[in-house]
């Protein structure tokens, strides 16, 4: 699978695609279910912020897609916790202090780059160390071409 195809997965709406993509990734063991993870969390975020509607009893689109987000990173944290040592990635949490509400950012040194989410409430795991690398907007293509590495068996 290439980068293309995995952004077109990360682009597109196609579940059955999608879930494929997941089980590629899982094959990998624990530098795959890190990609997993980053992919799923940056596309449950994208998706979140143009939502709209919802479903009667259930909730909006928009917070069932930022519950999604924070089910991956709840896992991403997981996975980090017990294995990111031992893959050589460094993360952590640090706070913005631009941001009113959601001041809590998991950052994740993956190969490929920076990448960041912003949450309510800081997960478990270590603090963060570095700055933020300044480039806004770049967690989605990272993420993507860290799952593409992963799948290409670059990242083992």
């Amino acid at each position: 699978m290439t980068i293309a195809d995995i952004l077109t997965i990360y682009e597109g709406s196609n579940g059955d695609a999608t879930k494929a993509l997941y089980a590629e990734l899982e094959k990998h063991g624990p530098i795959g279910i890190v990609a997993l993870n980053l992919f799923r969390a940056n596309k449950n975020s994208a998706r979140a912020k143009v939502y709209r509607g919802g479903i009667r009893g259930k909730g909006s689109y928009r917070a069932m897609a930022y519950d999604r987000k924070q089910w991956a990173i709840d896992n991403l944290v997981d996975v980090l916790t017990a294995h990111a040592e031992a893959l050589g990635i460094v993360w952590g949490w640090r706070i913005d202090e631009k941001q009113e509400f959601h001041r809590n950012v998991l950052y994740v040194e993956a190969p490929t780059g920076q990448i960041s989410f912003h949450v309510r409430d800081r997960g478990k795991g270590p603090d963060y160390a570095k700055e933020w690398d300044g480039v806004r907007g770049a967690s989605p293509q990272r993420a993507c071409s860290f799952c593409a590495k992963v799948l290409e068996g670059v990242m083992v």
